[in-house]
């Protein structure tokens, strides 16, 4: 398991591009692993040709994208012809790969195992986890999903420009933030240096509490 903060694991894997070094692989762009409960399964199609769709936007952000399921190489070579179908992916080449995890052992490591859902045989399969990682290799960001339950990766860029603009930004998104919108200072900034940051101005929201914590100010 990996928690926030930590260094994600430097893995050596067979992906449908080949073997990867994780960290080699990632270089200096932010990375997102998703995994997946198993090949040649609905809602995963649907996830894995949403994100194919969506790779100008991850690209955009400097953000390399790499899946994984339970199942073989061989098999997600397979696979991917159904996606690119349902997505309406006509490019020859994938646009990201898809690590194979027959032995479950990556699924094991970082924590991804769902034990309410099972395969034929009756070994649990992975949850619909999301980890986003910085280039300095940090974990920034992680989300469990049951099997049952496909991702909104609208969502998940929205979390992605959050993670990018607070990482050098003394700022806080809140809640339903999208990028352009409002920011909150930290409230760890005294008000001088909060006034020298942000030039465009700081509006204080007044409060029952008479405490002036929620200082808003246009994203910088």
């Amino acid at each position: 398991m990996v928690n926030l903060g930590d260094e994600f694991p430097n893995f050596k894997v067979n992906t449908t591009i080949g073997t990867i070094q994780f960290h080699e692989w990632l270089g200096d762009s932010w990375g997102i692993l998703f995994s997946h409960p198993a090949d040649f399964t609905p809602v995963c199609t649907t996830e894995l040709a949403r994100v194919a769709n969506l790779m100008p936007e991850f690209e955009k952000r400097n953000v390399k994208v790499i899946a994984l399921s339970c199942d073989s190489v061989e098999s997600h070579s397979k696979w991917i012809e159904d996606i690119k179908s349902y997505g309406g992916h006509v490019a020859d080449k994938f646009p990201y790969p898809i690590i194979a995890d027959e032995g479950r052992d990556l699924a094991v490591q970082l924590g991804m195992l769902d034990p309410d859902e099972r395969d034929k045989d009756g070994l649990p399969l992975t949850c619909r986890a999301v980890f986003v990682i910085s280039p300095t290799k940090r974990l920034k960001l992680s989300i469990l999903y049951p099997a049952t339950t496909g991702r909104n990766f609208a969502e998940i860029l929205r979390a992605i420009d959050s993670l990018q603009l607070t990482e050098n930004k003394k700022v806080a998104t809140p809640a339903d933030w999208q990028s352009g919108g409002d920011c909150m200072v930290l409230p760890t900034l005294k008000e001088e240096e909060a006034a020298s940051l942000f030039p465009k101005g700081i509006s204080v929201k007044p409060l029952p509490s008479g405490k002036s914590y929620l200082r808003v100010t246009p994203q910088p």
